[in-house]
Order: structure tokens, then C-alpha cells, then sequence
């Protein structure tokens, strides 16, 4: 029993204590690399929440540019049909007075030529009906 007992003791001097030292040892390092890890996925998750921001951000400004470029070229369209709505009314507006002083003209023309008919007809209807009408419609 003495021997068993020396033997134990023996053991735990010369392997025990080492063997649970390394152990130890080993577990500080296996839980210290854990750590490790955990901080490092911790910095990448952080990491790749700001780079999503960062994304985020950069498609927002990219939709406002977007945004701003249309805007500025429906103004521009708007522009070119308001000019071009003002050009056609200014066409419409010198085609009526042409038409107008047409239709002056005409009216002029026709009632001249209506009281040159009016005074044929009258001439015709007074002529004594023996008399030879000369050529041109004089007498």
C-alpha cells in the first residue's frame, strides 16, 4: 500500500502536474483562439454592415443622380413643346390673318363684280327689246 501510495504521489509529481499544466495551458490557448475568432467574425460582420451602408448610400446618390438627369431632361422636353406650341400658335395666328385678307380681298373682288353684274342685268331688263346688245355688253 505504501508503495501504491508512493507510486501516486511519484506520478503526480512527475506526470500529473505537467500533464494538467499543458492542459491547462492548451485550454487557455484553444479558448483564447475562440475569442479570437469571435472578435474577428465580429469585425467582419461590422465590416460588411458598413459596407452595406456604404452601398446603400452609393445606389441612393446613383438614383438621385438618375433622378436629377431625368428631371432635367423632361424640363428640357417641356422646354422644346412649350417653343414648339408658341411656333405653331404664331403659325395659326399669320395663317388666319392671310386668311382674313384673302377673304377681304375676295369680298372686295366680288362685290365689285356683283355691281358690274347688277348693272348688266339692270341694262339687259331696261333695253328696249328690238335693240342688238354690242359686243362687250355696251350699247
Amino acid at each position: 500500500m505504501v508503495i501504491l501510495l508512493l507510486l501516486y504521489a511519484a506520478y503526480g509529481m512527475l506526470v500529473g502536474g505537467p500533464l494538467r499544466r499543458i492542459l491547462a495551458q492548451r485550454r487557455g490557448l484553444t479558448e483564447g483562439a475562440i475569442l479570437k475568432a469571435r472578435a474577428d467574425v465580429a469585425a467582419a460582420e461590422a465590416r460588411t454592415a458598413e459596407y452595406e451602408e456604404k452601398l446603400r448610400e452609393a445606389r441612393a446618390a446613383i438614383f438621385k443622380a438618375a433622378e436629377a438627369r431625368r428631371a432635367a431632361a423632361q424640363q428640357a422636353r417641356d422646354a422644346v413643346i412649350a417653343q414648339a406650341r408658341e411656333i405653331a400658335q404664331q403659325q395659326i395666328r399669320e395663317a388666319r390673318a392671310a386668311i382674313e385678307q384673302e377673304m377681304a380681298a375676295a369680298r372686295i373682288g366680288l362685290q365689285a363684280e356683283s355691281e358690274l353684274l347688277a348693272t348688266q342685268i339692270i341694262q339687259a331688263v331696261l333695253r328696249p327689246a328690238g335693240a342688238v346688245p354690242v359686243a362687250g355688253g355696251q350699247r
